[in-house]
């Protein structure tokens, strides 16, 4: 009986703690965006007449390219079309201009495009610096942070795309640091795209094997590899017109959404703790110590902000999203961006939260992979994330592609059947044999978000920004902020990559 009193005692501190850092989380994202709309709407007022004349003056230069949108539409499925105007969503023609997308519209494909598999990597990230329920409270706000830095810098390309005239992210570099660097955002966007291709591999073995296990088939990890890239994977990447499967990028959202309510119910149910229902299924028993909020003052704090860099790159779509936007005023945009940055701030708060506290420093690098194979209601969540990985993988494996010929200058008339074929068998192999050899999700997401997150997040739009601004006196405080964003960016970059690989 006293034993079922501590154990009751322990999972009410836990809710109650719970409980506490979503109310910071959601008051700190509150403040944070609510001052950046009061700040872009006075810059709004002050620039409009300037931004108008260089937006007429550029659109007219490049208007034979003003359709170049290769790196937007890496994962972004076009939005629907607009609703009738209501009155908080002024119609187009009060302004004549932006797209047709309202901005329910434009925050749930927003939203879907910022959610992914990822977010079940992030328990393992706060497991690597505290074991105790303490750290999530600066596991949150880590979250929050770097979900309300994204937030901020996705408005900066947007902001960049109406001062330029620029209708791509490659197109706002060139326009506002010089086409002779162009070389660096095809690199990043190549790199950024397989080492996302890299993480699906390995979530799609390992998922894969578990749910064969749950069958009785006993495979390894690298014959389901094998088997699923050459029969799935690399038939999909050989389709050269991928707009057959834009519908299926909602399966994501609502496979990652259905696996959060899981991981809820499973905490909440105490299936998984201390003599629960499936704890004699698991090979690690979940395990908690004394290590808390003092374990994020460690180096080891940053394996979790590395890997957050990559939880909210959505920035190569901000022209497309800023474009379709009905009444595309930054105003407008803004709404778009603080609420879809926010969901997903409080979404991954929420899922990371409770997988943490159902597991502590026994969380797998791939969360789902820590629950009892017997399990149905997470075993539904395993197979979503199968479908939803499945076909994002060649959506994303074409930017790998594209992004590694724009680095090598190859013309789009020579890019003909045989060598996208060539290419295409060539990578698919190298990703998958790396995914063979690699079985640490957690290093992955981390070091890749440490070289290539920081740069999409931190350094690019804030220098795109201080190019499209240069000489303008009312940015002075908003440049300087830019620098101090590239400046973090960069520190996170190194100490981030020595701790990833200190790790393995």
């Amino acid at each position: 009986m006293k034993m079922m009193i501590m154990t009751m005692h322990n999972r009410s501190t836990r809710s109650f703690l719970l409980l506490a850092v979503l109310c910071f989380t959601t008051t700190i994202t509150t403040t944070a965006f609510a001052t950046q709309f009061s700040s872009s709407n006075n810059r709004q007022v002050r620039n409009n007449n300037n931004i108008q004349f260089q937006t007429n003056k550029v659109l007219r230069r490049f208007q034979q390219n003003s359709n170049n949108n290769k790196y937007t539409n890496k994962l972004h499925a076009s939005s629907s079309a607009a609703a009738a105007a209501t009155p908080d969503e002024p119609s187009a023609g009060a302004s004549g201009t932006g797209g047709t997308a309202t901005i329910p519209n434009e925050i749930f494909n927003l939203v879907k495009s910022i959610i992914g598999a990822g977010v079940f990597s992030l328990p393992a990230g706060i497991a690597a610096f505290g074991n105790s329920p303490t750290a999530l409270l600066p596991a949150c706000l880590f979250v929050t942070l770097m979900g309300a830095i994204s937030a901020y810098t996705f408005s900066l390309v947007a902001q960049v795309c109406q001062k330029t005239g620029a209708s791509s992210y490659a197109e706002a570099w060139d326009l506002t640091r010089g086409r002779q660097t162009s070389w660096i955002i095809a690199a990043s966007s190549a790199l950024d795209c397989m080492a996302g291709n890299l993480a699906y591999s390995m979530i799609l073995a390992d998922t894969l094997q578990a749910l064969m296990g749950t069958l009785g088939i006993a495979v390894s990890r690298n014959m389901v590899m094998g088997v699923l890239t050459s029969t799935i994977l690399l038939p999909l990447c050989l389709i050269k017109n991928l707009s057959s499967l834009a519908p299926f990028s909602i399966v994501g959202l609502l496979g990652s959404a259905y696996t959060g309510l899981a991981i809820a119910i499973r905490y909440f149910g105490g299936s998984y703790a201390k003599g629960g229902k499936f704890v004699g299924d698991l090979a690690v028993k979940p395990a908690f110590g004394a290590i808390g909020a003092k374990g994020a003052l460690s180096a080891k704090a940053l394996i979790l902000i590395s890997m957050l860099s990559t939880s909210y790159i959505a920035h190569f779509n901000a022209p497309k999203f800023f474009k379709e936007l009905k009444n595309n005023t930054l105003e407008r945009f803004n709404i778009v961006t603080s609420a879809s940055f926010g969901i997903s701030i409080a979404f991954y708060c929420i899922v990371s939260s409770l997988a943490f506290l159902t597991f502590g420093s026994s969380c797998a690098s791939m969360v789902l992979n820590s629950y009892s194979s017997k399990d149905l209601l997470l075993l539904a969540g395993r197979f979503a994330v199968v479908v939803s990985l499945i076909f994002s993988y060649p959506l994303l494996f074409q930017g790998s592609r594209d992004g590694l010929l724009d680095l090598v200058r190859v013309p789009e008339e020579k890019r003909t059947n045989g060598l996208l074929n060539k290419l295409t068998l060539g990578l698919v192999a190298a990703i998958t044999y790396v995914a063979s050899q690699v079985t640490d999700l957690t290093f992955v997401v981390s070091i890749s978000g440490a070289l290539l997150g920081t740069s999409l997040i931190f350094i690019f739009p804030t220098l795109m920004f201080r190019g499209a601004m240069r000489g303008d006196p009312t940015k002075k405080w908003e440049n300087r902020l830019c620098s101090l964003i590239a400046s973090l960016g960069g520190a996170i970059a190194m100490i981030g990559t020595r701790m990833s690989l200190q790790a393995l």
